[in-house]
């Protein structure tokens, strides 16, 4: 069967390598299949008409914004500038929040696409495995509220970091670098998510899950989010990010849940909902 686990889980650079190396199979994959790759591309695209619609009354509508945000600042003579520069940073947060949000909101739009999308792949790597299968609306439920938690953590991130990059050399150097890499982890636990609940693995023990396998968790999310940064290049490339994210779950993360294959500390994992 392919992708044996492996009795102990590499860290440091080859854990990182090896996260790269699973959202590079995954882009294989959806090459190798098309068709595939096609299906995978329309939740996404719903996603994107969204937000260009949402961004693009924004771009319209963010000096009103700014001046329904600003009452203070009626009577000063240069309010016009000031509120343009208020408008600017609306827009500028409104697009960071599109960049950190598209994911999620594409996964739960696309939840039927994607677990279809997923399940080929563990097909095609030797069967699916033992877990705790949910019905539609339940699994549909689950996924809003992790994504909307997952959300939370990534606010509660991105706050601080944003009121940094205000902050000489810091800003420019440092908070793109931790940015980067807090983006990349929470894209890789909401791309992890789909094949972890096939395991019955609630979000408590997803997020401990990718904690204790850091370094492949960035890995695999880092890249990817670097990618997402360029216009129209997610929805491209999320097919891809789903069959590699099944990957990295199978071969890496949580091995054991398949039969005949280990879990990264020796041990058996128990994979039945709780």
């Amino acid at each position: 069967m392919s992708g044996i686990g492996r009795p102990a889980g590499r860290r440091g650079v080859g854990g990182f390598a090896e996260g790269v190396g699973f959202s590079l199979r995954g882009l294989a994959w959806v090459a190798r299949h098309p068709l595939w790759w096609l299906f995978g591309l329309i939740p996404a695209l719903i996603a994107l008409a969204l937000y260009v619609a949402a961004l693009g009354w924004l771009g319209t509508h963010a000096t009103d914004v700014a001046a329904w945000a600003t009452p203070f600042a009626d009577d000063w003579g240069w309010r016009d500038v000031f509120r343009t520069l208020v408008g600017l940073m609306i827009f500028v947060a409104g697009l960071a929040l599109a960049v950190l949000t598209f994911t999620a909101v594409t996964l739960v739009i696309g939840d039927p696409f994607y677990e279809k999308l997923s399940e080929k792949v563990e097909e095609d790597l030797g069967g699916l495995p033992d877990g705790g299968d949910l019905p539609f609306w339940a699994s549909l439920f689950r996924s809003i509220r992790d994504s909307l938690v997952t959300l939370w953590w990534v606010l509660l991130f991105s706050v601080p970091l944003f009121v940094l990059g205000f902050v000489p050399v810091v800003g420019q150097t440092v908070v793109p670098v931790v940015g980067a890499l807090v983006s990349g982890f929470f894209l890789t636990v909401e791309l992890t998510a789909l094949a972890m609940e096939r395991r019955g693995l609630r979000r408590k023990e997803r997020f401990a899950l990718l904690r204790s396998n850091m370094s492949a968790s960035l890995g695999f999310g880092v890249p990817l989010f670097a990618a997402f940064m360029v216009p129209f290049l997610s929805v491209l490339l999320m097919p891809g990010a789903v069959a590699g994210a099944a990957m990295l779950v199978r071969m890496r993360l949580a091995p054991a849940t398949v039969p005949g294959q280990w879990a990264p500390d020796g041990q058996a994992r128990d994979t039945r909902p709780a």
